[in-house]
């Protein structure tokens, strides 16, 4: 067992984003993992479907990220990054900027995906504050899932994660999802839905552009089961939001590194931001961290209008940067370029598509969603909605395959070092399960 801890009790640990009774009467705890695969504390193998949660295309427990961090925690525990630093983090700054598009040359770490949507808010705020305007309102989308902090609640479009959280921040405008049932079990992106990118026009008029602080997208909907964007969807945004002066903030926090094509997803739909948000696959998911990165001009922006000598943005976290992440970051980002493991998944992708729309023909199957390497299957719905899916995530992990499931949309992700075998294996477990599924 990779883990010796001891334990008698599972009822101290609240567990995110989980069924917490129905896990402690029968839990799924994963003990080792190595690869594509992960290793239950009953000793059964289980493929990983998913990636983790989305993150670690290079597979688990790299040894060059495991020695990588081993050896930065060994010469460099913490540094406050707070007026002092250290040089793994211009390291992997300089290397990010290296990767995202044209433009986007100044990077701010935090700690996670939710930390770096909160932080790109900021970032907004203080840019329009530094040019002496009051741009009051950010624009979203239904279905759309920017993290747990409050920033991303008050922009999340899925109602379950504000129906508990009452109170969140004023003048966020949700546009409408491109989803629509016209076509089903499509793989790629759709034609269907384009016309919504008008609902930005229209907020617009209704509210003013000088009162539009910035429009937050992901660029392929990840936790309410990859969404792509209709043809030309995102071209239109961009052109709006340029029309009027106003920000386009992505959310890669699962595209980025590869997962649907290009670096980014920016790269895949030649389409570029002002800001880019990403976390997960930036250290592979070995270590927490996310990134923000920025236009010059943005920070620019915000530096230049502060005195020389004072600090210009009161934002940061006490891990942002830290040692051990920057030393994941740099040797993922080195494995995913050493392996050529974005041009593997590019040349896997189409392998993927093909087989998990081959379930199309499943009863219980309502749609199949796909790009790149993300995909999701979306069942009919039980009595209960969402208890099927919670239901088919547990029987899946017991006959060996784990995937993620966000209500009834089986979310896949697979790893970039897959074997087209591996891909065969997660389908038909999930196959074999979905037989068993009431």
């Amino acid at each position: 067992m990779a883990l010796d801890a001891k334990t008698n009790s599972l009822e101290e640990y609240w567990i995110p984003f989980t069924d917490n009774r129905g896990f402690k009467k029968d839990p799924r705890l994963v003990v080792q993992a190595e690869g594509v695969w992960m290793t239950d504390h009953k000793g059964g193998k289980v493929i990983d479907g998913s990636s983790g949660l989305f993150c670690s295309p290079a597979g688990h427990c790299h040894p060059k990220i495991v020695e990588a961090v081993h050896k930065a925690m060994s010469e460099l525990t913490f540094v406050s990054p707070f007026s002092t630093n250290h040089p793994l983090a211009f390291a992997l700054a300089e290397e990010v900027a290296r990767i995202t598009p044209e433009g986007l040359n100044h990077v701010f770490f935090t700690n996670s995906g939710s930390e770096s949507i909160d932080t790109a808010m900021k970032i907004v705020m203080a840019y329009h504050t530094a040019r002496g305007e009051n741009r009051r309102h950010f624009v979203s989308r239904e279905k759309a899932y920017h993290g747990v902090n409050i920033g991303g609640v008050s922009l999340s479009g899925l109602v379950n994660n504000r129906r508990a959280f009452p109170v969140t921040m004023p003048g966020i405008v949700h546009m409408r999802h491109t989803l629509t049932e016209m076509e089903l079990k499509v793989p790629g992106q759709r034609v269907s839905g384009l016309d919504r990118a008008e609902d930005l026009q229209r907020i617009i008029d209704n509210y003013g552009a000088e009162t539009i602080a910035a429009v937050f997208v992901e660029p392929v909907g990840g936790s309410a089961g990859c969404l792509p964007p209709p043809v030309g969807y995102l071209k239109r945004l961009r052109e709006i939001c340029d029309q009027h002066g106003l920000l386009l903030v992505f959310d890669e926090v699962i595209t980025g590194f590869g997962r649907v094509g290009g670096t980014f997803a920016a790269d895949a739909f030649e389409v570029v931001p002002d800001i880019i948000t990403m976390a997960k696959a930036i250290t592979n998911g070995s270590m927490p961290m996310g990134a923000v990165a920025v236009r010059d001009d943005i920070y620019e922006t915000v530096t230049d209008k502060q005195v020389m000598g004072g600090i210009e943005l009161f934002h940061g976290y006490t891990y942002s940067g830290h040692p051990g992440a920057c030393a994941a970051g740099l040797a993922a980002l080195s494995i995913y370029r050493e392996e050529g493991l974005m041009d593997r998944a590019a040349e896997l992708a189409p392998y993927f598509q093909e087989a998990l729309h081959s379930l199309a023909d499943h009863a219980l199957v309502k749609d199949i969603r796909s790009i790149g390497m993300m995909g999701a299957v979306e069942l009919f719905p039980g009595e209960v909605p969402g208890v099927r899916g919670v239901k088919m995530q547990s029987d899946l992990f017991w006959n060996g395959c784990h995937v993620k499931f966000t209500g009834e949309n089986g979310i896949f992700a697979p790893m970039f070092i897959s074997e087209k075998s591996d891909i065969d294996l997660i389908v038909g477990k999930f196959r074999e399960t979905l037989d068993t599924v009431e």
